[in-house]
């Protein structure tokens, strides 16, 4: 078992609970970190035996695309659809932010965290 961390995923899209937010659009930054199992790949060097990380930008940057009112809401889909695409991925931790978030001062950024852990 080991983890996979995807970083920084900077992404320009239209989310918010207010309907400026989704007409303007706004900075977002992603991070997963997965749970895989690498057993199969420490021996092989396959990438058939382990997570191919490109899977999961690739379910980032569709999920952002789809517009919704909250960051829970795209998390827990983002999360979801990984998990449910290959069972080497046990665990999965998705962050969001909203980099300078309306909120009528200077704030970097405002964010959630969800994990998810594959069913037994």
């Amino acid at each position: 078992m080991g983890k996979i961390l995807i970083e920084d995923i900077e992404i320009y899209a239209y989310h918010g609970y207010y309907a400026e937010e989704q007409k303007t659009g706004g900075n977002f930054v992603v991070n997963l970190e997965m749970d895989v199992d690498f057993e199969d790949a420490f021996d092989s060097d396959d990438l058939n035996d382990t997570y191919n990380y490109q899977l999961a930008y690739d379910v980032v940057v569709t999920e952002m695309k789809n517009n919704s009112a909250l960051l829970e809401h795209i998390a827990f889909r983002i999360a979801d659809k990984i998990i449910q695409e290959s069972v080497k991925v046990k665990k999965i931790t998705v962050k969001i932010e909203k980099m300078n978030p309306p909120l009528g001062g200077n704030v970097r950024s405002v964010g959630i965290e969800i994990t998810k852990e594959r069913e037994q």
